[in-house]
């Protein structure tokens, strides 16, 4: 038996959220809905623009990264996860490590950190619920293979590649090489494609994913025509069919349409009221994998991913408290 049900690697970041509104986003002309990456004095000015001039206050600040997110609900839900990620020895990196121990994800940190900047990123939530981020990566961005654990990899039954790590190409390359080191172990590849932006700007580097060998793949309607090149969703469910073994596709409020390898079947999403879609994916994510490692079917994990996802939503944060996690998902189950 395995060690781990999933290894993940991803950027580590700490989230800061806000609450503004569309005439902000235009003020600071920032794209509505997607992920920006940004150089450390951009995102001072950011704040500035934020808390100065528009008086915006703090909603919520926390650990996160999309593949940190995913892991953290797997360990939330009884699940047993690693995760790679490079952070730095300063007191943000300090607030990461220790957020990802509490939680109960095994990491590398205990290898050492480097002198640096730890990643941050600014969640930025209008009231229809939507969220536009920015992100500095800081240290991340020189993640690479020496981050990697081997081991841990090897007694993992999935590896889960952010998308998100195609922006560097030391990270590109670590995520490459836990690919290969999950092949010959056996391992089942999932890769996330992360954001509309990534998929525009690294359309190559998720063909190389592909080429190589992902057995699962997750992403969102728009990153799925954008990457496949269709124009509905069901052609792209069918492109993606040719290009992975498995494809999970979200859907919104709709919920999700699963290929488990043989039937494509579209499940059902949950009604709620969304005030902050930060992190759905990811957690979505975190259910799916969870429950497809304690032998759960495709259509009856998205189920349950789909019931994550919704209550995820109905409040701030890309992250659940361990405590609702129990009181309101695992004692439905």
């Amino acid at each position: 038996m395995k060690t781990y049900d999933v290894y993940g690697i991803g950027n580590a970041l700490v989230d800061t959220e806000y609450a503004v509104d569309d005439h902000f986003l235009a003020a600071a002309k920032l794209p509505k809905g997607m992920m920006t990456l940004i150089e450390e004095s951009d995102r001072n000015r950011l704040i500035h623009l934020l808390e100065e001039e528009h008086e915006h206050e703090v909603v919520k600040q926390a650990g996160g990264g999309s593949a940190a997110n995913t892991m953290v609900a797997i360990a939330q839900f009884g699940g047993k996860a690693f995760y790679s990620c490079k952070v730095a020895s300063d007191e943000t990196g300090d607030f990461f490590m220790a957020d990802l121990k509490e939680a109960g994800v095994h990491t590398n940190l205990d290898d050492g950190r480097e002198a640096g900047v730890t990643g941050k990123c600014i969640s930025m939530v209008t009231p229809d619920a939507e969220r536009t981020m920015t992100t500095h990566l800081g240290i991340t961005r020189d993640l690479s293979v020496r981050e990697l654990n081997p081991d841990a990899l090897a007694n993992s039954t999935y590896l889960y590649i952010e998308g998100y790590l195609v922006s560097s190409p030391s990270s590109f390359e670590a995520a490459k090489q836990a690919q290969d080191l999950a092949r010959l172990s056996g391992g089942i590849v999932s890769l996330t494609l992360s954001d509309p932006s990534m998929v525009e700007n690294f359309k190559s580097s998720f063909d190389e994913f592909a080429s190589r060998g992902v057995d699962i793949v997750f992403c969102n309607e728009d990153e799925a025509m954008l990457w496949s090149g269709a124009k509905s969703r069901d052609d792209a469910m069918a492109n993606l069919k040719s290009l992975c073994h498995r494809v999970v596709m979200t859907c919104g409020k709709e919920g999700a349409l699963v290929h488990d390898g043989l039937e494509t079947t579209m499940v059902p999403g949950v009604p709620t009221r969304a005030v902050d879609t930060t992190g759905a994916g990811d957690m979505f994510a975190g259910a799916f994998l969870y429950a497809v490692s304690a032998g759960q079917s495709y259509t009856e994990a998205a189920a349950f991913a789909n019931r994550a996802a919704s209550l995820l939503v109905s409040n701030f944060g890309a992250r659940l408290t361990l405590d609702v996690v129990k009181s309101q998902l695992l004692t439905e189950r």
